[in-house]
């Protein structure tokens, strides 16, 4: 009997991403997060993106936090 892994889908609002640099250092520090398995940030410029992390496992919110706030960001509550 194969056990199936459920992905985990986490979405956050991060502010303050401009460009292509802003992106790619979220998702750099995002995907240093054991587990993580996919970052999609669909960038608007100047505004609040949205951040779809995709994991193995449930990551912490304050591991996600960290790793934004490394990247030089805020994540806006929903």
């Amino acid at each position: 009997q194969m056990k199936v892994e459920a992905m985990t889908n986490t979405t956050i609002n991060v502010d303050g991403m401009t460009c292509a640099h802003c992106v790619n250092a979220v998702t750099e520090e995002l995907s240093k997060i054991n587990g993580v398995t996919g970052v999609n940030i669909d960038l608007h410029e100047g505004e609040v993106s949205p951040v779809h992390i995709t994991s193995d496992n449930k990551i912490s919110d304050a591991d996600i936090t960290a790793a934004v706030e490394e990247a030089g960001y805020t994540i806006v509550p929903a």
